[in-house]
């Protein structure tokens, strides 16, 4: 087994999950409303990344002007004696200090009105550039500040630019992008609690399927759609239900957008890795590869057996089931190898899975999720999963092959740049579906 893991830690607590194999899913339809109650979107919204870059260019201003008005000050005289000349005996005609105060006039508005309350209007800012620009003209006009040294042009001209940047940069990137992924994520919503078509139609005859009763949302019988065997009884073991429904249908919808898939890059086996921008939970990368195997086969090694992928898989140093919280949904940790040449170091994670099985696939979705057996530990950084997980699409024509997909998403946390991130993501896949393809080839030479 690779090393960098102790052992002795997974070996005694790795319940059997072979019951998975009796889940069934309800006519492999998407999951309608009564099971799938995702948060709002105010309780989803957190500060976007365009939205930070802004805070941060606006206190960029007022340091910037702040550290022209202090060179200022120590052109002649000493900086006290241009202090007290300039604030104490301030001057309208030749003092700097007011253009320090509109910079700080404008970090006040802006940090309060797009960090603080999180506006999504542009009166804020309008107010503020429009306050600079009319003392800033009249400052030039009236006062002599042309004929003291060149900070008489620099700051002004600095502070006017700066306003109509900030001015530009809310305007044309932050409100707009953020009101395109407001638009896509209550898009995602609206499909999620509907009752979607299957993502591969077909009739479906009168007993091919476990169709569990209805019930009245918000019963017990909502959380145990099988009916059968192990329930959530709990309410942490209802939130992990929850969890790994609200993972599954993400997935569903990926899935059902794969002509929005960008393509990223490809190996010489034809397996390709794609991206797609999900709203709130950022790029999610999307391993598809042909596979020279029935489907059962890879969904026994890979979504029933995730305990086992240390015998093989290379890039997971351990797995270890945590708890079984009814029999779709299970919580798992597991801990990641080092990637790019031991850059990336290995992080762990604490993941709610769903699995279920459909007519033409089989399906794992999943997301990070808390679990009092495993908080973080110093050993390792820990990192946070979004949704996504394993797909294994049948064939129709050839029962000998199938297609898998693998849906990531994930924050490795840490200080690591965003491209060596994304740049091992992919390479990782890759090597996964390289020891996936050898664990294929010896159970197969092992059954001959």
């Amino acid at each position: 087994m690779p090393s960098g893991v102790d052992y002795g830690e997974f070996g005694g607590s790795l319940p059997a999950i072979a019951s998975l194999n009796a889940s069934y899913s309800q006519t492999s339809q998407s999951l309608p409303s009564m099971y799938y109650s995702p948060y709002t979107p105010g309780e989803r919204r957190a500060i976007s990344d365009v939205r930070r870059t802004f805070c941060l260019f606006v206190t960029f201003d007022l340091l910037f002007i702040s550290l022209l008005w202090i060179i200022e000050l120590n052109i002649t005289l000493t900086i006290w004696e241009n202090l007290e000349k300039e604030v104490v005996h301030y001057n309208f005609q030749s003092s700097f200090f007011d253009i320090f105060l509109l910079a700080v006039f404008r970090f006040l508005c802006l940090q309060l009105g797009y960090a603080a309350f999180r506006l999504r209007h542009w009166w804020v800012i309008a107010i503020t550039t429009l306050v600079t620009s009319a003392f800033l003209i009249a400052k030039v006009i009236i006062s002599n500040l042309l004929f003291q040294n060149a900070f008489g042009y620099v700051l002004p001209i600095t502070s006017f630019v700066v306003a109509w940047l900030e001015t530009w940069f809310l305007d044309f990137k932050v409100l707009t992008q953020e009101a395109q992924d407001e638009r896509a994520y209550l898009a995602a919503l609206n499909a999620a609690c509907e009752r979607g078509p299957m993502l591969y139609p077909r009739a479906v005859s009168d007993g091919q399927f476990y169709s569990p009763p209805e019930s009245m949302a918000g019963s017990d019988e909502e959380l145990d759609e099988e009916g059968l065997g192990r329930r959530a009884t709990t309410a942490q073991e209802k939130e992990f239900v929850r969890q790994g429904r609200e993972a599954m249908a993400v997935v569903e919808q990926i899935l059902a957008q794969e002509e929005n898939w960008k393509f990223e890059k490809n190996n010489e086996l034809g397996d390709s890795v794609y991206t797609l921008e999900i709203p709130f939970h950022g790029k999610t990368f999307i391993l598809k590869a042909f596979m020279q195997c029935p489907a059962e086969l890879v969904y026994q090694e890979v979504i029933l057996q995730p305990e086992k992928m240390v015998q093989w898989n290379r890039t997971v140093s351990g797995c270890q089931i945590l708890q079984r919280v009814d029999d779709n949904t299970l919580v798992s940790y597991d801990v990641s190898a080092g990637a790019a040449g031991g850059v990336v170091s290995p992080r762990d994670f604490v993941n709610v899975r769903r699995v279920e099985r459909r007519r033409d696939y089989y399906i794992s979705a999943g997301m990070a999720t808390v679990h009092d057996a495993k908080p973080p530990h110093s050993r390792y950084i820990r990192g946070e999963n979004g949704p996504g997980g394993f797909v294994v699409l049948k064939s129709n024509s050839n029962p000998s092959v199938c297609t898998f997909i693998w849906v990531l998403n994930t924050d490795l946390k840490g200080r690591l740049p965003r491209y060596l991130i994304h740049q091992s993501l992919a390479a990782t896949m890759f090597e996964f579906m390289s020891h996936l393809r050898q664990r294929i080839s010896d159970l197969r030479s092992t059954l001959r």
